[in-house]
């Protein structure tokens, strides 16, 4: 089990995850007709966003609206969705990829904006688009241990600046088609918030319990995706390969570790393209009805797709429904959690 990590938690239930919309929608037709001069020149075709990755449209925040606002809307909606109050809170993950300075963290103006009491802790966790997931994990820990009673999950992301930095790059004279293939993934993001309570199964029966998962290392490709405020850098069929290579072995792992995933209510996998949600869903056999997918109308939502899309897919869960969230992230990463709805 070298690489493998299996967990199994015993009193944390989810009590609320919720979703914010960036409301300014943005079609890949206004991104093509924005390239459209490389486009041109570098002889490519227009709608491979739509015809390659499956992305017709990804959100902008509205002008003045800055990504851990809302983070912050999206903490208060899920907060009052489990019905649990602010002084409530023991601790705050914020998983956003999205940041504009080093320090001090994310959380600290989340924790700020919400209102939480001094005695919750707060931090940044970072992991690219594995964070959110990976929050939860920790959350759940301290909460089976009885350190804290609720945990409050956050991430928000904002792509426009890294897109319109993108745009200006891959429209100058000396772009090549190497650099547009490199920088595509950077056209598929887009921006939302998501945030998730966590709290005491015991305490409420109605929840919905984390039963736990297993996480898998695959660092030596750590190279794959290289993301900063100026763009980000992808070997796209790389990351596709051994990050599908890395996500087999973690599901062969856990059900040699005793878990079966084999026929779920639903899967909820971190949403990035049609390629690789396909890939996927052949390489592990999965009910292709069973994997709802988001990236058409969202892109690519750094960690806060999974969540976002769980939100979504909330609505029509019933009691007694079994979820497994399944994320890859950049380094590579990947976890697979099971909720018992």
């Amino acid at each position: 089990m070298i690489g493998n990590a299996t967990f199994r938690h015993t009193n944390t239930s989810l009590l609320a995850v919720s979703a914010v919309e960036a409301p300014v929608v943005v079609s890949s037709t206004e991104f093509d007709t924005r390239l459209a001069p490389s486009l041109k020149r570098l002889r490519l075709s227009k709608r491979l966003l739509e015809r390659v990755a499956g992305v017709t449209e990804r959100r902008w925040w509205a002008p003045g609206t800055q990504f851990d606002d809302a983070a912050i809307d999206a903490g208060a909606k899920a907060m009052a969705e489990a019905g649990v109050e602010p002084g409530e809170i023991g601790l705050l993950i914020n998983t956003s990829v999205t940041r504009r300075n080093l320090e001090p963290s994310v959380a600290v103006k989340v924790h700020n904006g919400l209102g939480l009491p001094s005695s919750a802790m707060n931090f940044d966790l970072a992991n690219a688009c594995l964070g959110f997931v990976n929050g939860m994990t920790l959350a759940a820990n301290m909460i089976d241990s009885g350190q804290i009673g609720y945990a409050l999950i956050v991430a928000g992301e904002d792509a426009q600046a890294t897109q319109e930095t993108t745009f200006r790059r891959l429209n100058a004279e000396t772009s090549t088609r190497d650099d547009y293939l490199r920088e595509f993934a950077t056209l598929t993001l887009g921006s939302g918030a998501a945030a998730a309570v966590l709290g005491p199964a015991d305490a409420h029966p109605g929840g919905h319990r984390i039963l736990g998962g297993v996480s898998r290392a695959g660092t030596a490709h750590h190279e794959l995706c290289v993301g900063g405020p100026d763009g980000m850098f992808t070997d796209t069929k790389g990351l596709l390969d051994n990050g599908l290579e890395l996500v087999t072995d973690a599901w062969h792992e856990a059900h040699r570790d005793g878990w079966n995933w084999r026929s779920m209510d639903r899967y909820v996998t971190h949403q990035v393209s049609n390629s690789y949600t396909n890939a996927i869903i052949k390489a592990v056999n999965l009910v292709k009805s069973r994997v709802p997918v988001t990236f058409p109308k969202w892109g690519n939502v750094g960690p806060a797709s999974l969540p976002m899309t769980l939100a979504q897919e909330s609505q029509t869960l019933a009691a007694g429904d079994r979820v497994l969230c399944m994320g890859v992230g950049s380094g590579l990463n990947t976890t697979m959690m099971e909720i018992a709805w």
